[in-house]
């Protein structure tokens, strides 16, 4: 394995292969599964603990609500952005001392469940579970930070695909060995094993190459006087209605308002209405509505708590607009007339793959049974999605970034016409296979592409927090669209039923086993063939909504490579008026 450098050679050897040879990524791939690994197991692992000691399934929902560090890192990115580690900054540079920190306090978490008993001391186990949390979550924010900072562009898609297979690992592991360890001897043990494994990511961040200086940029508060007893004041008002704004947006992005209804409890809000609330929030479709809606009212929120007093110039005010407005100014400095394309691009690039959250009582419907279904997902599925995540990496090295975003924005909508092709084959093992096998490598590959091109877009100084803030919200368009997904499949089922457009679309499935579709469509009030063509006509959506990530691929690869040519040429110039005559 060779070894880092700031400045990256051109990726040669084995047609741009060699690539994964280098110490950095396989740095990553275990860095990759230290972040894997504390997810499952205060999320997924954790509840079958909680009700083997008998725990209701309410409280044990609460849990879940452990792992929303995750989706708020973004929060505290700047945080990490501009502060330091007392001496092992010095040691170890800026992110890896950060690293070794937040791994630490997750083996920390992790040892401390390991000594509780859950029905003895519930309280101590919550609090341990959100304390992993969210050191787990600002570990991801640092290990983001490091993989970007570390390499070059050419070396972002290997990195990425090193930290996905590590990250895969990891859960694979935190949802099987916890269960067999406790099965052998008991939860206790099971959990002191894995707070150990995450000694891997400790010695990974140790022995990591250091990533390239980090720049702290200075927030300019200028001649603001400093006045502190009115800036502990406006700092406790700021920082009240930050925690607010992240209950509202936290509510918003999981999709459960357990913790936002009990904030307004604190305040008033009686428990009926909090139930109501809560019964609101779940209801299918309606309910996605009021949790995009309070994503963005509660981002609204946060912006106003950041937002300099008008007129009147304070320090906290000069603190919080630097440190959450300077990296969004940075980045539409940097992609002048394309960066509201490019986030555009982010939010839409996955939304084929989004809409696809009925595939289980798909396979169900054509009249697989679980355990096929379970095979060939998560077996079978995880060695394609590997493939993909595989390629995607070698493609960023040898074609180049925008390329393979390009590439990547087609495989997702391409992939699902395979699905249609499947609604028409039945129950059929073998086509089964294709499909899965098709549909998980071209998402390991966008998935990979993706996360390479949002790593391209951050600059040093703001990496946490630009990448935290792409990452935590790319998926909020395709959460609202997903929800209309069973009302596509019934409606376009009932036109086809009813002699409508899509009814020549039932011949396709006149040649069906016996017993396909035909207990979903007893379900859903139609024929089998009607509810065949309704399926057919949900993949041919799909894809279609899949083609506005195409068509923006296309216009911003065109934008962003006239920007970077033009700023080339500008910087080139510059540098010969620099020289002497």
């Amino acid at each position: 394995m060779t070894d880092s450098t700031t400045t990256d050679k051109p990726v040669r050897g084995l047609g741009g292969l060699a690539v994964y040879g280098e110490r950095r990524v396989f740095v990553m791939l275990l860095l990759g599964f230290s972040a894997g690994l504390p997810f499952l197991l205060i999320f997924d692992t954790l509840s079958a603990w909680l009700r083997e000691d008998g725990l209701s399934l309410e409280v044990i929902g609460f849990f879940g609500l452990a792992t929303l560090s995750y989706t708020l890192k973004f929060i505290w990115a700047p945080l990490i952005d501009r502060t330091t580690i007392p001496v092992l900054t010095k040691w170890l540079g800026h992110r890896r001392s950060w690293m070794v920190v937040t791994q630490a306090m997750v083996v920390f978490g992790l040892w401390s469940i390991s000594g509780q008993s859950p029905s003895a001391s519930l309280g101590a186990v919550a609090m341990f579970a959100v304390l992993t949390g969210v050191f787990g979550a600002t570990q991801d924010i640092v290990i983001d930070a490091w993989r970007i900072e570390v390499a070059d562009d050419t070396r972002h898609g290997a990195m990425a695909a090193a930290y996905q297979l590590g990250y895969r690992f990891a859960q694979i592991l935190a949802g099987a060995l916890p269960l067999v360890l406790a099965d052998l001897y008991n939860w206790n043990i099971s959990y002191a094993v894995m707070a150990a494994l995450m000694g891997i990511g400790i010695a990974a961040a140790i022995f990591a190459p250091r990533e390239k200086t980090h720049e702290i940029r200075p927030i300019p508060v200028g001649d603001v006087p400093s006045r502190p007893p009115l800036e502990i004041m406006e700092w406790i008002v700021r920082l009240v209605i930050i925690v607010v704004a992240a209950l509202i947006i936290g509510s918003g992005l999981t999709g459960a308002a357990d913790m936002l209804a009990g904030g307004l409890r604190l305040v008033g809000l009686s428990a009926e209405s909090a139930e109501a609330l809560k019964a609101a929030w779940k209801v299918k479709p309606e309910g996605v509505y009021l949790q995009v809606l309070a994503t963005f009212g509660g981002l609204a929120l946060m912006v106003l708590a950041c937002w300099p007093i008008p007129r009147v110039p304070t320090r906290p005010g000069a603190y919080l607009a630097g440190s959450f407005g300077e990296p969004l100014k940075d980045f539409y400095s940097r992609f002048a007339g394309v960066a509201t394309l490019i986030l555009a691009l982010i939010c839409v690039y996955r939304l084929a793959d989004f809409v696809l959250n009925i595939m289980n009582p798909f396979y169900l419907d054509l009249g697989f049974d679980k355990t096929e279904v379970a095979e060939v997902r998560k077996v079978f599925g995880v060695f394609a999605t590997t493939f993909g995540v595989f390629i995607a990496g070698w493609a960023v090295a040898k074609l180049g970034l925008i390329r393979t975003m390009v590439i990547g924005a087609f495989m997702s909508p391409v992939s699902n016409l395979v699905f249609a092709w499947l609604a028409v084959q039945g129950p059929d093992l073998g086509a089964l296979f294709v499909a899965i096998g098709v549909d998980n490598a071209a998402t390991g590959f966008a998935g990979t592409a993706l996360i390479a091109y949002m790593s391209s877009l951050t600059s040093l100084g703001f990496t946490a927090t630009q990448y935290a803030l792409f990452s935590s919200l790319y998926g909020l368009p395709g959460k609202l669209i997903a929800s209309q997904s069973g009302r596509i499949v019934e409606g376009s089922a009932r036109a086809a039923e009813s002699g409508g457009i899509f009814a020549p679309l039932k011949g396709l499935f006149a040649g069906l086993p016996s017993g396909s579709l035909v207990e979903g469509a007893a379900t859903s009030g139609v024929t089998p063939a009607a509810l065949g063509a309704g399926y057919v006509v949900f993949f041919l959506y799909s894809t279609v909504i899949g083609v506005f990530a195409v068509v923006l691929a296309f216009i911003v690869a065109r934008k962003q490579t006239e920007l970077q040519a033009r700023q080339a040429e500008e910087a080139a110039e510059a540098a010969t008026e620099a020289q002497p005559s």
